[in-house]
């Protein structure tokens, strides 16, 4: 979040934080819940790059749209290596794996 926006809700007297601490997360369970979402935020941005509907994804993976959707989601039926497998079939390398999980996004920190 933008710390002009954390700024005017702390003023109107919201408290700010992240889904880990509001959830009571663990540092791992943190970093896990952070990865996966980095992931499906990579994932969605390459399938858009790359022109597909969620449903021309699905046929690539053998899957189905909604099975994409909740991938995009982070749902938490969805598994890292689905995720993993989705950007590989997008074209993603090693490299580009790492990078999008070594972004953050505060998402669970």
């Amino acid at each position: 979040m933008e710390k002009s926006k954390q700024k005017r809700l702390k003023a109107r007297g919201w408290r700010v934080g992240s889904a880990g601490s509001f959830l009571g997360l663990r540092p791992e369970e943190a970093a896990l819940v952070e990865m996966k979402v980095n992931l499906s935020q990579a994932l969605r941005v390459r399938r858009e790059d790359a022109g597909l509907s969620q449903s021309a994804l699905a046929k690539r993976l053998r899957s189905s749209q909604s099975r994409v959707a909740k991938m995009e989601a982070a749902d938490r039926t969805v598994s890292i290596d689905l995720l993993v497998r989705g950007l590989v079939m997008l074209g993603a390398t090693p490299r580009d794996i790492a990078r999008a999980l070594g972004r953050e996004t505060g998402a669970a920190a």
